[in-house]
C-alpha cells in the first residue's frame, strides 16, 4: 500500500484514485475517502470509486441564451485536479477568471493562482481530483445556483394540493424577485470592478508567457552574454530550458531609470498583440518586483547598423530587400494592426536581421499607441537625435508621418551604407548625408556616393536614383508633403511613380 493513494494513482488522462469528477482525500494516518464537489453526486453510491456526476442541468451552449447568470462557483481551497486544462490566461484577476469560465459552456472548473495571476480552464470530466495541503491556488467549481432538477412531491388531497400550489407560486415569485435584485446588484458591482481592471488586463496580451526572474537569470547564465545596450536597457542572449533549448534575446530594463515602468508597459502593450514577418516577435515578459524584462525571438544576424556600417558592405540586392521589408513593417504598424502605432524610434540599431537577412523592426520602448479615433498625439520628444522629425522640436501634433521622416533618413543610410551624420567626413559638404545626396542628385552625380560600392549598385543607377527620390519625399519638413508608408511601399515596389522631390530640410541634424 503506497503512503498516499491519492497521489500514487494519478493518471495522465484517467480519473485517478476515485474516478472522474471526484475528490480523493487521505488524512494523515487515516483512511482514504472519496468525495464529490458541491451539487455533484456519486455515480454508484455503493462504489464511490466509480466517480461523480453533475446533479444539475449543465450550462447551455446556445449563444442566444448562454445562462451565465444561472451559474456560480463553489470555492475550494487545498484542492487540485491536475492535468486536463485546455486554456490558460495570465496575468488576470480572480474575478476575470470566473467571468471567462462562466462565458464558456465547456468550462466546468477554473483554477486561479493568485501568486502569479494565472487562470486555467478545465472541462468535464475532471481528472485526478485530490486534497493537497500544499496547493496554493484556488479551485472554482462551476455549479448551477438553483438546481432545476428539484421537484415538489405529489400531494394527494385536492384541498391541500390547491393550498400547496398557492404557496408554491408565492415562493417562486419571492425567489424570482430576490434573484433579480441579487443579479442586478452583482452586475453593477462586477461591471465597476471590470471597468477599473480592464486596462491592466488588456495591457498584457494572453498569448505572452510570463517568466519569473529566476527563470530568465538561469536562461542567460546570470545575464552574462551581452548582445547590445541602449539608453534604458541591455539585451542578453538566453536559452530557455523550458522550451527545448530555444535561443532568445532577453531585454533587461535598467532598474535605476525612473521611467522604466512606463517604457515597459509601452513595449509590451505595443508589440504583444502584433504579428507580422517584418516585426520581431515578443515571446514573453517578467514583471516581478523591480524587474522589468522582455523576451524576444533571437535574431541571428544582429542589427542593421552592424550590417550596413561594417567592413563588408551588403549587396545592393540585399539593401533593397531590407528597405522594402522595413517599409512593410511600418505600414503594418500604421494601418493594419488593431491599434495604430507610431514607433517613434526608427533607426538602424532598431532594425534586426533574421537567418535569411529579412528586416525585422524591434524596440518598441518609446512607441506611442493611438486610439481608433485618434490620429495624432502631443507629448515630449521621443526618438534618437538625427532621426527625429522637425515637428517634435516645434511641439506640434505628431502623427505617423514622424515615422515616415525617420524612415527617409534610414533609407538614405541603407542606399549608401553611410551614417546620416559623420563629423569626420573629408569635406564639410559631406557631413550631412541628406545634403550631400541631394546636391549629387541635382548634379546627376549619385555615383560619387557609390565609389566603394559593388558593381551591382553602380550598374543600377536608375534604381538608386529612384530610391533616393523616395527618401527625399519622406524627409520633407512639412509632414503633409510626406507620403504615407503605404505609398512609400508602393513606390518601392514600382506600383506608384515617383515624382521629382523638393529640396528637403536638414533640420533632422539639429
Amino acid at each position: 500500500m503506497p503512503e498516499n493513494i491519492c497521489w500514487q494513482l494519478t493518471e495522465e488522462t484517467g480519473g485517478g484514485a476515485c474516478g472522474f469528477n471526484s475528490i480523493c482525500r487521505q488524512d494523515e494516518k487515516g483512511p482514504t475517502t472519496c468525495e464529490c464537489p458541491k451539487n455533484y453526486i456519486f455515480i454508484d453510491p455503493n462504489d464511490e470509486r466509480k466517480g461523480c456526476k453533475q446533479n444539475f442541468l449543465p450550462q447551455s451552449c446556445d449563444e442566444a441564451s448562454p445562462e451565465t447568470d444561472l451559474f456560480g462557483f463553489q470555492v475550494m481551497l487545498n484542492t487540485d485536479w491536475p492535468n486536463g486544462d485546455y486554456e490558460h490566461f495570465q496575468p488576470v484577476t480572480e474575478e476575470w477568471c470566473k467571468k471567462i469560465c462562466l462565458s464558456d459552456c465547456f468550462c466546468a472548473l477554473a483554477i486561479y493562482d493568485g501568486s502569479r495571476s494565472d487562470c486555467w480552464k478545465k472541462g468535464i470530466p475532471l481528472s485526478n481530483g485530490r486534497v493537497d495541503l500544499g496547493v496554493g491556488w484556488t479551485s472554482l467549481v462551476k455549479i448551477r445556483l438553483h438546481n432545476s432538477t428539484w421537484r415538489l412531491p405529489a400531494i394527494p388531497d385536492a384541498k391541500m394540493r390547491h393550498t400547496s400550489n398557492l404557496v408554491h407560486i408565492g415562493s417562486v415569485l419571492v425567489l424570482l424577485i430576490t434573484y433579480l435584485v441579487v443579479a442586478m446588484i452583482t452586475y453593477l458591482v462586477v461591471s465597476r470592478i471590470y471597468s477599473r481592471k480592464a486596462k491592466v488586463i488588456d495591457l498584457y496580451p494572453v498569448n505572452l508567457k510570463c517568466f519569473t526572474y529566476v527563470e530568465l537569470k538561469q536562461a542567460t547564465n546570470g545575464f552574462k552574454e551581452e548582445l547590445g545596450r541602449g539608453a534604458f536597457a541591455t539585451v542578453f542572449k538566453g536559452v530557455l530550458a523550458c522550451d527545448k533549448g530555444k535561443v532568445v534575446a532577453v531585454k533587461r530594463l535598467d532598474t535605476v531609470v525612473r521611467e522604466n515602468d512606463w517604457e515597459f508597459k509601452a513595449e509590451v502593450g505595443a508589440i504583444g498583440g502584433t504579428n507580422h514577418r517584418n516585426l520581431v516577435k515578443l515571446q514573453g515578459f517578467c514583471n516581478e518586483g523591480q524587474h522589468r524584462i522582455l523576451v524576444y525571438e533571437f535574431m541571428s544576424n544582429g542589427s542593421l547598423a552592424s550590417f550596413l556600417f561594417g567592413e563588408v558592405r551588403p549587396t545592393w540586392y540585399q539593401r533593397r530587400l531590407i528597405a522594402l521589408g522595413t517599409a512593410r513593417g511600418l505600414l503594418y504598424l500604421h494601418e493594419e494592426c488593431s491599434s495604430q502605432i507610431i514607433h517613434c524610434d526608427i533607426k538602424p540599431q532598431n532594425i534586426l536581421l533574421d537567418d535569411s537577412y529579412t528586416a525585422r523592426i524591434a524596440d518598441f520602448g518609446v512607441a506611442k499607441l493611438l486610439k481608433t479615433d485618434q490620429t495624432r498625439t502631443t507629448t515630449r520628444i521621443r526618438g534618437t537625435k538625427g532621426y527625429v522629425a522637425p515637428e517634435w522640436y516645434k511641439s506640434l501634433p505628431v502623427t505617423v508621418k514622424a515615422d515616415v521622416y525617420s524612415y527617409g533618413v534610414l533609407l538614405l543610410e541603407i542606399i549608401f551604407c553611410r551614417k546620416n551624420f559623420e563629423a569626420e567626413a573629408e569635406d564639410d559638404d559631406q557631413m550631412i548625408l541628406a545634403d550631400w545626396a541631394y546636391n549629387c542628385y541635382k548634379q546627376q552625380k549619385l555615383h560619387l556616393l557609390l565609389q566603394n560600392d559593388d558593381d551591382e549598385a553602380k550598374d543600377d543607377i536608375k534604381a538608386v536614383e529612384k530610391s533616393v527620390m523616395i527618401a527625399f519625399w519622406c524627409i520633407q519638413e512639412d509632414p503633409s508633403m510626406r507620403p504615407t508608408m503605404k505609398t512609400v511601399t508602393q513606390m518601392l515596389e514600382g506600383v506608384v511613380e515617383v515624382s521629382v522631390p523638393q529640396n528637403p530640410s536638414s533640420l533632422y541634424a539639429i
